[in-house]
């Protein structure tokens, strides 16, 4: 008998995402996809956090 109640609940909940529909500002995305350059696309924000892993494999090869 769970599983009846268990299905019926997944079943309201399928049809209530299906008919949600939020608001888009469609004004505020144009504005933050034109503030962004292909240059920020390839930027690793971490890359001075770390060090390269292929630079401890070409040193542990050299010694």
């Amino acid at each position: 008998m769970g599983r009846g109640r268990q299905k019926a609940k997944h079943t309201k909940i399928a049809r209530e995402l299906k008919s949600f529909s939020p608001s888009v500002n469609y004004a505020a995305l144009e504005r933050e996809l034109a503030t962004h350059s292909d240059e920020d696309n390839y930027v690793d924000k971490w890359a001075d956090q770390y060090e390269d892993e292929d630079e401890d494999e070409e040193s542990l090869e050299r010694a």
